[in-house]
């Protein structure tokens, strides 16, 4: 049975309606987000009308205000925020949803007015104004609005995107502005690509910054930004269209060569059952091109090829992706489609090749994560003088998964970070670097054979004798 000390519903229901007055009067003193809801739930009451009156009055007395919002006061912003939101899709939008539509676009107008005062490094705030974004689109269905309209609006709102805040606002609003409004907002984008920005004389240019071919000028910058800015938009119109050929006019030549962008390509031509087009759009990338390989490529061409009923080529494809980059999904989806019988010899052979792979911690993360501990620990004695002790973000979870039936192998690892913390002296890593060191004695017992390394004595004299002026790490050990 329930205790009825539980904090729940049901309990405080039967402390009565005037004693839960009391304690909200009581809890929301000094709480001014708390007593802005309260104000809200009142007006409520009164009905949809009147809670649209009272969030338009905050988010104006928001819009107005321009003190610097700091890490301390940006919870409050956050928690005020969220208060008018929810409220407008709670109460005002399930009564008065074109009511409701028309706040939310004063919602969102505040979003470049509150960045400029407020420090959003936690992401807290861009976080709000994305979720009215994606409220805008659900709400627009049910206000019925009409589409040109709402295409201007939309069109106004991503030249005014400064922070980021109407990101999706396409995708969002597709399924109420339909084939006539985004044919509208197209045709507005395309206008204004056409549209020349105002060119300044020659001596009036403002340089902002320096860059491998000289001077970046403001007027330039403004250009890229907005041409940039115009094939993004037309790219989502094309995608909300399911207009294939519209998307890929939108990228150059140059960018069809680009992985992730042929892989976008290849897959939208390959939902469209354009296979043959898919095929050529994934092989236009430039084999010369130096650099990483995306994940998203090499799964896009697997995928082309299965389309092509080529599945032999895409085995085989598999597996050299798998031998270039030791990505387990790559091998799991070989492993898969081999024969009864034949995955087991094919897997000790795939673990066989991490062992080899040239980057130490290239082999080491694939192992720890396949996992196949034994090959992991084996690697890591093997190619002691490889392992970087910087790659703490490695290194760290790999000797905690290790430990238990490598001991050795898992001291290995941390001596690593240990040795690089204190030989670069790195301070900050100097608390994790004593802990290392404390695992590592706790260790010492389960280890019966240091094989060619020292025994964990040994080991911290010669760091007592190598770093002792090192004392701010030494105190945290004492």
């Amino acid at each position: 049975m329930a205790s009825k000390k539980a904090l729940n519903a049901k309990n405080l229901e039967n402390l009565g309606a005037a004693r839960l007055a009391e304690l909200l009067i009581e809890i929301s003193t000094g709480d001014a987000v708390g007593k802005r809801r309260l104000r809200l739930e009142l007006a409520g009451a009164a009905g949809p009308v009147e809670v649209a009156r009272e969030i338009r009055k905050r988010l104006t007395t928001i819009g107005r205000a321009r003190s610097l919002i700091d890490w301390e006061k940006r919870k409050v912003l956050v928690a005020d925020l969220e208060v008018q939101r929810r409220t407008i899709i709670d109460q005002v939008a399930k009564a008065e949803p074109a009511e409701a539509l028309d706040l939310l676009w004063r919602f969102m107008a505040l979003a470049n007015p509150v960045f400029e005062r407020c420090d959003d490094s936690s992401g807290a705030v861009i976080g709000i104004f994305h979720t009215a974004c994606r409220d805008l689109g659900r709400v627009a269905v049910p206000a019925k609005a009409d589409p040109k309209p709402l295409a201007e609006k939309a069109f106004r709102a991503l030249t005014e995107n400064d922070y980021g805040q109407y990101d999706g606002l396409i995708e969002a609003l597709a399924p109420a502005l339909g084939p006539a409004g985004l044919d509208h907002l197209k045709q507005l984008f395309i206008g204004l690509s056409k549209d020349p920005l105002p060119k300044p004389r020659e001596e009036d240019r403002e340089v902002i910054g320096w860059g491998s071919d000289g001077p970046v000028y403001a007027d330039d910058y403004a250009e890229r930004r907005r041409n940039g800015m115009v094939r993004m938009a037309l790219q989502e119109i094309a995608d909300a269209l399911g207009d294939v050929d519209a998307f890929i006019a939108q990228q150059s030549e140059k960018a069809k060569t680009v992985p992730m962008v042929a892989a976008g390509i290849a897959q939208r031509l390959l939902a469209a059952n354009r296979t043959s087009e898919a095929w050529e759009a994934i092989n236009a990338t430039d084999p010369d091109r130096p650099g990483w390989i995306p994940f998203e490529w090499e799964q896009t061409r697997l995928d082309v090829l299965e389309a092509l009923g080529r599945a032999e080529e895409a085995q085989a494809f598999r597996w050299d992706c798998f031998e270039r980059s030791l990505d387990g999904v790559h091998l799991r989806a070989y492993l898969k489609r081999l024969p009864d019988f034949e995955d087991v010899e094919t897997e000790e052979r795939a673990l066989s090749l991490a062992l080899r792979d040239p980057s130490a911690h290239q082999a080491l993360a694939f192992l720890v994560s396949w996992p196949a501990l034994d090959h992991a620990a084996e690697l890591v004695l093997s190619r002691t003088d490889e392992l970087d002790g910087n790659h703490y973000e490695l290194l760290g979870p790999a000797a905690d998964a290790l430990e238990a039936k490598h001991p050795l192998a898992a001291t290995v690892l941390r001596r690593a970070m240990i040795d690089f913390a204190l030989a670069k002296a790195r301070t900050k890593r100097y608390r994790h670097a004593a802990r290392h060191l404390l695992q590592c004695e706790s260790l010492d017992q389960e280890i019966t054979d240091y094989g060619r390394f020292e025994v964990h004595d040994a080991y911290r004299n010669r760091l007592r004798t190598e770093h002792g002026r090192k004392t701010s790490f030494w105190s945290l050990l004492s």
